[in-house]
């Protein structure tokens, strides 16, 4: 991370320089320090820059310039998630820094990088990847500007980006590059994308093919068909009354019929020298129709061993994005995870804390990846739907090695999990259906019945995990799917018997059909079924024990009248739930494409496709969001006014029965008077700045404010 580092291993340069948001922490459960380390393993010397200075080039030129490239990330999350909620209001404090420090990093912080890291050294090569780079690859809806903005490609000047897992593609760029070739011939490495002239094809083998062959994103025109062997009714064409050619009766003359082979469907073409030209920026900057058809290409052109290079317009130029990279092997996984991680930030840091390091310090991931495809969440688009599973032997080592090596560890494990916990070796019965597969998700609406839903290898690990010595709990911390769980009881006993630390938190999302349908959720049926069963098991195990269901609140395709039905739901089940969370639409998320467009990119997208219906505005976001916070005295004003709009006044009362009493405590519900009142003082305050020629016109304008 210095220089005087650099002197220690006597090195007089570095060969790829890491530049990152976070800070570094020697874990692999942080992206820069997975790929530092594996970069390392490979023989190369790796530098790493962290939270810069971004308002000059001078913290870029630390380390010197790198022999091979610059290799920038945002870091772990997104640096507009991390640094913005959901209501575009900025966060007090950053997890990934050092005493939670906030403002240490850029917004959009892979392009700002990148720029500084050209403005550096120009002649460096710049290679962008991780998180943000990865979801901003083509053309995507920015919520925090409210427009469609350009792929991440242009706007950061960088030679490449990685996106997806990145260890195949870094590992081949690092060493051809090392080999001498030039970064700009580097053009057939799965998992990058780049900038190219328009037009431009990898051979004269290859083939583009328009997106709207793909799928038609209008109503569908059908044309004549020129080799119909009948004509169309009132059609004027030859008969064998007016042909001499066709007429029986001619002298020396058969009727003779050609017969032509229906031609109707283009030939098949090699989909691994196919490349799909999606609409440019400029059309889906235009055409919230095109964009959601975009986002539906794109998705669908996303499993490994089916998936076809995009293009996308730019101007004048293209952005080429390869085909997904292939998943990593087991052994892979284990070689990816076996480096000697010191397992606790840099020690430049000092006593510092940093959350995001202590809630995951005596953590194991155990797999990447989630075949869920739940709309509104980024996982797969970035990891892919494919689970890619360590050993058990790499990751009981894992753990003898937090016990052995960690700081501070007292005996528990405080997660066995990955994006998701129970998917470890979950997999498609048969690897051809699998590589052939277009499906979004393998669980919605049912699960699909070449899925292997068998928990066996999870329980076994559990178990094993737990008896290693000195071990005195593992926990599970990550996400479940409660739809999967209930396929095995057996893992269900086991979970609730001894990894649950009194309260297990889940994610049903929401209670009503439409919302769940937008989401690509189980129904709640599911969610009762596990219920049961957790309940059950706890009772049997002698515990106490709570399920914490997670909502969220304006998703797309949710009406008010479904957040009431979600309200009435917790209030009878005696739900008050401390924290929700709004819906943020993430760059390039199915569900980010349907509150930009309006449509549902899990169909096929027409010009006439229904409308789903979205939450847009600041004071229906807060409804919404009040609803799951009906217990709230702060939220009941609003929730009147709404419940009286929708005529269910008659859950505004004092009984069990109403949603929320008719009274307010003194001192409460001050933030929707203020919010008001200040909107009333806002108008009042335009009026005054006015110069109206008149009386007349002064009374007009306080009659329309009002």
């Amino acid at each position: 991370m210095s220089r005087a580092e650099m002197d220690l291993l006597g090195w007089d340069s570095c060969d790829i320089i890491l530049v990152t948001g976070d800070a570094y922490i020697d874990h692999p459960s942080f992206g820069m320090a997975l790929v530092g380390r594996l970069l390392e393993a490979q023989g190369f010397r790796v530098g790493i820059i962290s939270q810069p200075d971004w308002l000059s080039a001078k913290a870029f030129k630390a380390l010197g310039k790198p022999n091979l490239f610059f290799g920038v990330t945002a870091g772990n999350m997104d640096s507009m998630v991390n640094r913005y909620t959901s209501d575009r209001k900025i966060r007090s404090d950053d997890a990934y820094t050092p005493n939670a420090e906030a403002n240490k990093r850029p917004d959009r912080a892979v392009v700002v990088y990148a720029q500084r890291c050209r403005e550096a050294f120009p002649q460096a090569n710049v290679v962008i990847g991780s998180i943000e780079a990865s979801l901003r690859r083509i053309a995507h809806y920015d919520y925090w500007s409210d427009k469609v903005r350009r792929s991440v490609l242009p706007d950061s000047k960088a030679d490449m980006l990685i996106f997806g897992s990145a260890e195949r593609a870094i590992v081949a760029l690092a060493h051809r590059l090392g080999a001498g070739e030039k970064i700009s011939e580097i053009r057939d490495l799965r998992g990058t994308a780049f900038m190219v002239q328009r037009g431009w094809l990898p051979g004269s083998d290859w083939s583009e093919i328009d997106s709207t062959e793909v799928d038609t994103p209008g109503p569908l025109i059908r044309h004549a068909d020129p080799y119909a062997m009948e004509p169309e009714k009132g059609a004027a064409c030859a008969s064998a009354s007016n042909s001499p050619a066709l007429n029986k009766d001619a002298p020396g003359v058969k009727p003779q019929v050609i017969q032509f082979q229906s031609l109707t469907r283009m030939p098949r073409l090699d989909r691994m020298r196919t490349a799909i030209r999606l609409p440019s920026y400029e059309q889906v900057v235009a055409d919230p129709v095109l964009y959601a058809h975009a986002s539906r290409t794109f998705h669908v052109e996303s499993n490994p061993g089916n998936a076809r290079a995009l293009i996308q317009g730019h101007g004048e130029r293209d952005v080429w994005l390869n085909a997904p990279p292939i998943p990593l092997t087991t052994p892979e996984m284990d070689a990816v995870f076996a480096s000697p991680f010191q397992r606790k930030p840099h020690p430049s840091y000092g006593e510092a804390k940093i959350p995001a390091f202590d809630m995951i310090r005596f953590s194991i991931n155990i797999m990447r990846g989630c075949f869920g495809g739940c709309t509104f969440c980024s996982i797969t688009e970035h990891e892919g739907r494919i689970i890619q599973s360590r050993s058990e032997e790499s990751i009981l080592k894992e753990i003898e090695e937090i016990r052995d090596k960690a700081p501070g560890f007292t005996g528990t494990i405080s997660d066995l999990g990955g994006p998701t916990a129970n998917m470890y070796r979950l997999a498609c019965k048969d690897t051809k259906i699998e590589a052939s597969c277009r499906r979004l998700s393998c669980v919605f609406p049912g699960i699909c019945e070449n899925l292997n839903t068998d928990h066996t290898p999870l329980i076994e690990l559990y178990r094993k995990a737990r008896a290693i010595k000195g071990v005195k709990r593992v926990l599970i911390g990550s996400g479940l799917r409660y739809d999967l769980a209930v396929r095995s009881p057996e893992y269900v006993k086991e979970l609730v018997t001894h990894h649950v630390g009194g309260y297990l938190k889940i994610a049903p999302e929401h209670t009503e059909a439409g919302p769940l349908a937008h989401m690509m959720k189980p129904a709640m049926s599911s969610y009762e079924q596990f219920k049961l069963m957790f309940e059950k098991y706890s009772k049997e195990a002698g515990k106490e024990q709570y399920l914490i269901p997670y909502f969220i609140a304006a998703h797309p395709g949710t009406s008010d009248l479904d957040m009431l039905n979600l309200a009435l739901w917790l209030k009878q089940n005696n739900f008050r739930l401390d924290q929700v969370q709004t819906f943020l639409p993430t760059p390039m998320a199915i569900a980010t494409a349907m509150y930009h467009s309006q449509r549902n990119p899990l169909k096929k997208v027409t010009r006439t496709s229904e409308a789903v219906e979205t939450v847009r505005s600041g004071r229906m976001r807060r409804l919404h969001k009040a609803f799951l916070r009906y217990h709230d005295p702060e939220n009941w004003p609003l929730l009147r006014d709404a419940l009286r709009q929708m005529g269910r006044a008659d859950l505004i009362g004092n009984g069990k029965k109403h949603l929320i009493p008719a009274f307010q405590p003194p001192g409460t519900g001050l933030r929707h008077k203020e919010t008001w009142a200040a909107k009333k003082s806002s108008r009042q305050t335009r009026i005054d700045t006015l110069r109206p020629q008149s009386r007349k016109s002064t009374k007009a304008l306080q009659s329309r404010a009002k």
